[in-house]
């Protein structure tokens, strides 16, 4: 049994053709897959994705690299993750690599995301890049680990790594962590103890060896699971079993059947 913990299927890459995403999921032992906001004007693609088929779960909130959408409030979030398919908040966090210049209104989204987090208690979807000293600052600021969450498409250091699991986050691992030069990566694959990991695609980027370059899908999670449990000396069912069990775990997600049904 595997789950893709971070996915986005309203992406038009990937909209045109759910039914056969949904197959291959089905395909590969993928059961359920969590789809990510990153507007609130997308939000409800993610929403109605959620409610019609029955795997696939929805978070709500807005991405740091969209500056030239509306900043909300964090009761708005609030307000739309009482929707019971929303399991999580963002994904948010701080982008120093794409955006540059004063970027204190990304501070400031990531800062309402960490509030309306705690406010609703379910977990944040971070994400950082090129960012992680700030990031680290304001989460432990906002008191972050009230809400806890994941630190998504991770490609940071062991030593960040550390610092988001004192917090209690996950440490998700993408298709990245498949490539042959991510060395430094595939170490700290090696070192996140299994029960604080989770696993990904970010689909449609980042496909894994060996489809990197493709449009990426939640079935090909697959290829990390089998990435990491080579690397750690141990089966793929047993990365399976322990990301799998942390999905529910960490988003209050019921094993509920059977799995690939529409409503």
């Amino acid at each position: 049994m595997l789950v893709d913990s971070h996915c986005h299927l309203d992406f038009p890459e990937l909209a045109g053709d759910l039914d056969a995403v949904t197959a291959l999921m089905r395909e590969n032992g993928v059961t359920h897959a969590l789809c990510v906001s990153v507007t609130l004007q997308d939000f409800p693609r993610v929403r109605s994705l959620a409610e019609r088929y029955r795997q696939i779960y929805a978070s709500v909130g807005v991405h740091p690299d969209y500056p030239d959408v509306p900043e909300v409030t964090p009761d708005e979030i609030v307000e739309l993750a009482r929707h019971p398919k929303v399991v999580a908040i963002g994904e948010t966090g701080l982008d120093y690599y794409r955006i540059k210049g004063d970027l204190e209104w990304q501070r400031k989204r990531f800062r309402d995301h960490i509030q309306a987090a705690r406010g609703c208690g379910k977990p944040l979807i971070i994400h950082t890049r090129e960012a992680a000293v700030d990031t680290l600052r304001i989460m432990r600021e906002e008191r972050a680990h009230e809400a806890g969450g994941v630190m998504h498409c991770f490609t940071e250091s062991w030593e960040v790594a550390q610092a988001a699991m004192e917090l209690g986050f996950y440490i998700s691992f993408s298709g990245i962590v498949t490539f042959k030069n991510a060395r430094a990566l595939k170490e700290v694959a090696q070192r996140v103890p299994l029960d604080r990991m989770l696993i990904e695609t970010d689909s449609p980027y980042l496909a894994p060896v060996p489809y990197r370059g493709k449009v990426n899908q939640p079935g090909w999670v697959k290829y990390i699971a089998e990435e990491i449990a080579r690397l750690r000396g141990v089966s793929v069912a047993d990365v399976g079993n322990a990301t799998t069990r942390n999905f529910f775990e960490l988003f209050r997600v019921q094993k509920t059947g059977p799995q690939h049904e529409t409503h």
